[in-house]
C-alpha cells in the first residue's frame, strides 16, 4: 500500500515534475528549492540548479534559509552575483523558473507588492524581486499560491504574464517568443493557459478536490479542460527523499515563507468580502 501523504509533499511532487532533464532552473527559498531537489536527485539529474543570488549547479543538502545560502549546498560549479543572474534570464539561458503569487488575473499577470490602494494599502507584501525579469525572459514559468487570491483587476501589476490575453503579449516586443507563465499550481488544482486565447483553465485536480469547490474561488467564469485529470499521488520514493531532504516542520515553514506572503490570503478575503 502507498505511503500516506500530505498537501505540501504534493505540491512539491507536482512542482518537481515541471523540471525537465538538461533544465537550467532558478529556485526560490521553500517549495521550489525542495521541488529542485526532488527532481534532481530522482528524476532530472543533468538539471542545473540556480539561486537568484548567483550560487549556479548546486548540489542541495538541505532547504536553503535564504537565496544565497551557500551552506545548504554540497557544492557548486561556481558563484556570480544578481546583476549576472538576471542578464543570463535576458539572454535565454534559464529555462524554468518559479515564482509565488499573492494576486493573479485571468492571463497570468501577478501582484506580489502590495494589496489595496498603492499609497494607503491594507498589506504591503515583499514587492518585484527578480520576479518581473523572470517571468518576463525565463522560457517557462511555473506560479505557485497557497496563499493569495484570483482577482479580475490586481491591485498592482508586479509581473507581466499575458497582458490582455490573446497576442498582446508577443505584440508588446518586449519579451521573447514563447515566455511567460506554463502553469499555476495551487492547493486545489494546476491550470494551464490556452494556446490561442492565453487566458487560464482549469487542467487538473488535486485529490477530493471538485470543480465547483473551485469555482467558489474564481470571480470570473472559469474555463475547464474538456478532460480534468486529478493529480498522481507521489510515489514512496519521492515521499522518503522530502521527508529525508526536508522534515515536515521545517517543509511547511519554509512554504508559508514564499514570497513573505504570510497570512496575505486571510486579509485578502476580508477585504474581498467587505
Amino acid at each position: 500500500m502507498a505511503k500516506k501523504y500530505t498537501l505540501d509533499e504534493l505540491l512539491i511532487i507536482s512542482a518537481a515534475r515541471e523540471i525537465n532533464d538538461g533544465d537550467c532552473v532558478i529556485l526560490g527559498v521553500g517549495l521550489p528549492t525542495t521541488a529542485g531537489a526532488v527532481a534532481k536527485a530522482l528524476f532530472a539529474p543533468n538539471a542545473t540548479l540556480m539561486m537568484e543570488s548567483g550560487i549556479i549547479d548546486f548540489e542541495p543538502l538541505v532547504p536553503p534559509n535564504h537565496i544565497a545560502d551557500a551552506n545548504a549546498c554540497r557544492g557548486f560549479s561556481y558563484a556570480t552575483d544578481l546583476f549576472s543572474m538576471f542578464t543570463m534570464t535576458y539572454r535565454g539561458f534559464v529555462d524554468v523558473c518559479f515564482l509565488g503569487v499573492a494576486q493573479i488575473d485571468k492571463f497570468g499577470n501577478i501582484n506580489t507588492t502590495v494589496i489595496g490602494d498603492y499609497d494607503h494599502p491594507d498589506m504591503r507584501l515583499p514587492g518585484s524581486g527578480g520576479a518581473p525579469e523572470f517571468l518576463s525572459y525565463a522560457k517557462r514559468t511555473v506560479l505557485t499560491m497557497r496563499g493569495g487570491e484570483f482577482v479580475e483587476t490586481l491591485d498592482y501589476l508586479t509581473s507581466p504574464g499575458f497582458l490582455d490575453g490573446g497576442d498582446s503579449r508577443e505584440k508588446s516586443g518586449l519579451f521573447p517568443k514563447g515566455s511567460g507563465p506554463s502553469m499555476l499550481l495551487t492547493t486545489q488544482g494546476v491550470f494551464r493557459f490556452d494556446e490561442t486565447t492565453k487566458e487560464m483553465y482549469l487542467a487538473q485536480l488535486h485529490p477530493g478536490i471538485t470543480v465547483e469547490m473551485v469555482r467558489n474561488n474564481i470571480p470570473w467564469d472559469l474555463k475547464v479542460a474538456d478532460s480534468v485529470l486529478i493529480t498522481p499521488a507521489p510515489s514512496d520514493q519521492e515521499i522518503d527523499f522530502i521527508r529525508r531532504f526536508a522534515p515536515t516542520e521545517s517543509v511547511g515553514r519554509k512554504l508559508m515563507y514564499e514570497l513573505g506572503i504570510i497570512n496575505t490570503l486571510k486579509k485578502a478575503a476580508e477585504r474581498v468580502k467587505a
